[in-house]
C-alpha cells in the first residue's frame, strides 16, 4: 500500500471574522505597550537614557504648562480636520493624496482677502469672504482630479499628488508677489497693526474657535458618512463601481461630489491655518499634515470619532518627541527614531487585528 504525505505549511494565515471593538482595542493597546518596551530597550543601548526618564519628558513636553496643551489640541484639531477631510474619498476607494496641496489653496484664498479686501470692507463681512473663497478655491482643486477621474478615468494618486507640488509653486509666487517688507521673500504677518481677516477668539482662548468649529465637523462627517444618502452611495462606489451602476448609481457624480466635499474641508483647514493661527501662508503652512492624515484615517477604519485617538497619538507622539532633543540633549533624528518604533508597532498590528496565523506542531502521515 503506498503512503503519501500530506505536506502542511508550517504558518497558515487566514482573513479573520470581524473582531469585536474590545479585542481590536486591546490589540492596539499591547502593541503600544511592546512598541514601548522596544523603544526603551533602544534608547539605552544608543544613549544611556532611562527610558522612564524620556518618557516623563515626552508627556511633559505634551501636557508641561497650559500653554503646551492648548497647542497640542489646536495641532490635534488641524490633524484630525485634514483627516476627516480625506476619509470620504478614501472610504470611497478614491486615493486621494492632495490635501496637502488643497489646504494651501485655501490658505492661499484666505490670505489673498485679507490682504487684498482687509482695509477695505467692514471684518464681518471680510471673514465672510474668506470662508467662501477658501471653501471654493480647495473644493474646485480637488475637484479637477475628480473629474479627470470620472471622465477619463486617470491615476487619482499620481494626479493629486502631483498637484501638490504646484499648489506649493503658487503658494511660492505669491510669497515673493505679496512679500513684506520687500525684499524678505515672506508675507510676514498679515494685518498685524488691524488684525483684519483674523478670526475672532472666545474669551482668552487663542485655538478654541479652531477646536470647536473641527468637532462640529466631525460630528457632521460621522453623521454624513453613516446615516446620509450621500455617504451611503460612496460606500457603495467603493466596495464595487459595478455594483453602484448596476443599482442605478450615477458614479461619476458621487466621485465629484465625494471630492468637493474633501475639498471644502481641507479649505476649511486652510482658513483656520492661516486666519485663525498662523495669520499668514507659507509653502510649510499645511506642515505635511496631509500626507500624516492617510495614516490617522486608514487606522481609524474611516470612522471619524475614532480618528479622535489615533490623531491624538500621533499629535501627542509628535509634540513630546520634540521636547526629548531639547532636555535630553538627544538630536532631533532620535526623537522621530523613538516615534517611528512606536507607529510601525500600531501599524504592524492592523495585521494580527484583521489576520489569524495557524501554527503546524506536528506532522501526520496519509494511508
Amino acid at each position: 500500500m503506498n503512503k503519501t504525505k500530506n505536506h502542511q505549511p508550517l504558518v497558515h494565515i487566514s482573513k479573520r471574522d470581524s473582531l469585536p471593538m474590545y479585542k481590536s482595542w486591546a490589540i492596539r493597546g499591547l502593541a503600544i505597550l511592546a512598541a514601548l518596551v522596544v523603544a526603551g530597550v533602544i534608547t539605552m543601548l544608543l544613549t544611556g537614557e532611562n527610558p522612564i526618564t524620556v518618557y516623563t519628558t515626552m508627556v511633559k513636553g505634551a501636557f508641561g504648562t497650559s500653554r503646551r496643551i492648548w497647542s497640542l489640541l489646536q495641532s490635534l484639531a488641524m490633524l484630525l480636520c485634514i483627516s476627516l477631510a480625506v476619509t470620504p474619498a478614501f472610504k470611497m476607494r478614491f486615493w486621494n493624496i492632495g490635501a496637502e496641496g488643497q489646504v494651501l489653496i485655501g490658505g492661499l484664498a484666505t490670505a489673498g482677502c485679507m490682504i487684498t479686501l482687509g482695509d477695505k470692507i467692514p471684518n464681518a463681512l471680510l471673514i465672510l469672504v474668506m470662508i467662501a473663497a477658501s471653501i471654493t478655491a480647495a473644493a474646485i482643486w480637488a475637484l479637477i482630479p475628480a473629474f479627470f477621474k470620472a471622465k477619463f478615468n486617470t491615476n487619482e494618486t499620481l494626479f493629486t499628488l502631483m498637484m501638490n507640488y504646484v499648489a506649493i509653486q503658487l503658494v511660492s509666487y505669491f510669497e515673493m508677489y505679496w512679500e513684506n517688507p520687500k525684499g524678505s521673500s515672506n508675507i510676514g504677518i498679515i494685518n498685524q497693526s488691524t488684525h483684519a481677516g483674523w478670526l475672532p477668539t472666545i474669551g482668552n482662548y487663542e485655538y478654541l474657535l479652531n477646536i470647536i468649529v473641527v468637532l462640529a465637523l466631525t460630528v457632521f462627517m460621522y453623521i454624513y458618512l453613516k446615516y446620509s444618502k450621500h455617504g451611503y452611495e460612496l460606500t457603495v462606489v467603493g466596495e464595487s463601481e459595478n455594483t453602484a451602476r448596476y443599482i442605478g448609481l450615477n458614479v461619476k457624480k458621487v466621485i465629484m461630489r465625494t471630492m468637493i466635499l474633501s475639498g471644502a474641508i481641507c479649505g476649511i483647514a486652510g482658513l483656520l491655518l492661516v486666519g485663525g493661527t498662523n495669520h499668514t501662508i507659507t509653502t510649510t503652512t499645511a506642515g505635511g499634515r496631509g500626507f500624516t492624515a492617510i495614516m490617522v484615517s486608514w487606522l481609524a477604519k474611516f470612522n471619524p470619532i475614532y480618528m479622535i485617538l489615533t490623531a491624538f497619538l500621533i499629535t501627542f507622539l509628535q509634540s513630546g518627541a520634540g521636547e526629548i532633543s531639547t532636555v535630553c540633549g538627544l538630536n532631533e533624528s532620535f526623537s522621530d527614531i523613538i516615534t517611528g518604533i512606536i507607529l510601525f508597532f500600531i501599524i504592524g498590528c492592523e495585521f494580527f487585528i484583521n489576520y489569524k496565523m495557524h501554527f503546524r506542531f506536528s506532522h501526520k502521515e496519509v494511508k
